[in-house]
Order: C-alpha cells, then sequence, then structure tokens
C-alpha cells in the first residue's frame, strides 16, 4: 500500500481556499457555477483546481461534507429524542430545507438517489443513505411507515418534494405540508 504523504503548507492553502471560494461560489450560481472562476478567485490556477477534485462532483462533496455529516449526525438525534415516525418526518424536514436554501446541495444530493451507475458512491451518498435507512426501519418496526417501502424510495420521494416545493414559490414555504402529504400517504392502511 502506497504511503500517502501529508500536503505541504502551501497546497493546504490552496485547498483550503478552493473549499471557501468554492462554497461561495455555488451558493451563489448553483451546481453549475464555473470552475475556472472558483480557480480565479481563489487565487490558483485551473490545474491546481482539478489535482484536488478531478471532478465538479468531488468538488461539490468537499464543498459540503461537513453539512452532509451534521444532517446523519441529526437523523441519529432525532431517533433518540422523538418517536421513529416523527423522526423521519422531521429529519426529512430538515434534509428538504438544506437542499432549498444551500444551492448546490440539491445536485450533491440528487446523486443520493440516483440509480448509481458505473461512479463508486460518494461519502456524502452513503451518509445520506444510511440515515434514511436508520430512520425508515425504525419507523416500519414502530408501525408508522409501510413495510413495504424502502428507504431509497422514501429519500427521491423527499428530493421531489423539496424540488416541488421550491418550485412552487422559490422559498419552498409548502415544504411542511407536501412532506405531511407525503409520510400521511406512507403510512400502513386498515
Amino acid at each position: 500500500m502506497p504511503q500517502v504523504r501529508p500536503m505541504r503548507a502551501d497546497a493546504r492553502r490552496n485547498y483550503e481556499r478552493l473549499l471557501k471560494v468554492a462554497a461561495e461560489a455555488f451558493a451563489e450560481h448553483g451546481e453549475n457555477a464555473s470552475l475556472d472562476d472558483i480557480a480565479r478567485r481563489a487565487g490558483v490556477g485551473s490545474g491546481t483546481l482539478y489535482r484536488h477534485f478531478p471532478t465538479r462532483q468531488k468538488l461539490l462533496e468537499a464543498a459540503y461534507v461537513d453539512r452532509i455529516e451534521a444532517l446523519g449526525t441529526r437523523a441519529d438525534e432525532l431517533a433518540r429524542e422523538l418517536p421513529p415516525g416523527e423522526a423521519l418526518a422531521e429529519w426529512l424536514y430538515e434534509l428538504g430545507v438544506g437542499t432549498i436554501q444551500v444551492r448546490g446541495m440539491k445536485a450533491l444530493l440528487g446523486s443520493a438517489v440516483t440509480d448509481g451507475g458505473p461512479a463508486a458512491p460518494t461519502v456524502c451518498a452513503a451518509v445520506v443513505t444510511g440515515a434514511v435507512a436508520r430512520l425508515v426501519e425504525a419507523a416500519q418496526a414502530e408501525g408508522s411507515l409501510r413495510g413495504d417501502v424502502d428507504p431509497i424510495e422514501v429519500l427521491r420521494l423527499a428530493h421531489g418534494v423539496a424540488v416541488a416545493s421550491e418550485l412552487a414559490n422559490g422559498q419552498g414555504r409548502q415544504l411542511r405540508r407536501y412532506l405531511t402529504l407525503l409520510t400521511e400517504g406512507l403510512r400502513p392502511t386498515g
């Protein structure tokens, strides 16, 4: 196994500056922010950006990994604080708010709901899918969620609800209502 060398101080500064500027650019322009502009604003060449982040997806993930990990932690906190069905509903709401408020996260979270394909799953996708799986399993065990629903289906539906809520008025004011309609529709019948 090759030994990984620690990053030089200047490379570490470039990396941190790129992440900061990328988060700002994604917030301003969404997931399609110009990578060349990000490099320029960070004061580095495009080659430096691509050395650290070979793809747009890698840069998005690095820029938002703290937020995604916080969502995973939040799922566990809610699971301890609320009954399982309520914990799932609240976590889906918080996930939806993050999707709407943080431009660029929509694409990143969208990768968690795809069928995958040839690309390896990202760390962010693993955190989100793991969190929803734990919450769905607990809600199903409690009887507040249909047993024939897969966690990925819940995640896909919630992602769609967040997008629909954003489209309804640009700010997602209907998110809680749409999620309530979703979760009520996923309850077991009779």
